[in-house]
């Protein structure tokens, strides 16, 4: 599976971002998908997750839930992290991750720059 993240930049607290992640390699509606972040001196950390096929689970960190929000677009093989209210605390690299499995991530993309400046 190869995955490739983008969307991230530099924006204002209080702004919004769309981060993309889009996949390729794999029946996309097959996989479980994820966001995670890891900001610098930290480690990876859990963002928020949809399941597989229609993706009716949504789960999310409680430091995002109400601000963040996470789709796929199985036409496109896309999922999405909608991210409003923007934080200096969310900076961080965000990457996407898909599973095969449940939620056991088996593939990782390469990370996209969130910088949020207060």
């Amino acid at each position: 599976v190869q995955l490739q993240a983008s969307g991230g930049g530099l924006v204002q607290a209080g702004g919004s971002l769309r981060l993309s992640c889009v996949a390729s390699g794999t029946i996309f509606t097959a996989n479980s998908m994820g966001w995670y972040r890891q900001a610098p001196g930290k480690e990876r950390e859990f963002v928020a997750r949809v399941s597989d096929g229609g993706g009716r689970r949504k789960d999310y960190a409680d430091s995002v839930k109400g601000r963040f929000s996470i789709s796929r677009d199985n036409s496109q093989n896309t999922v999405y992290l909608q991210m409003n209210s923007l934080k200096p605390e969310d900076t961080a690299v965000y990457y996407c991750a898909a599973a095969k499995s449940g939620f056991r991530w088996d593939s990782w993309g390469q990370g996209t720059l969130v910088t949020v400046s207060s």
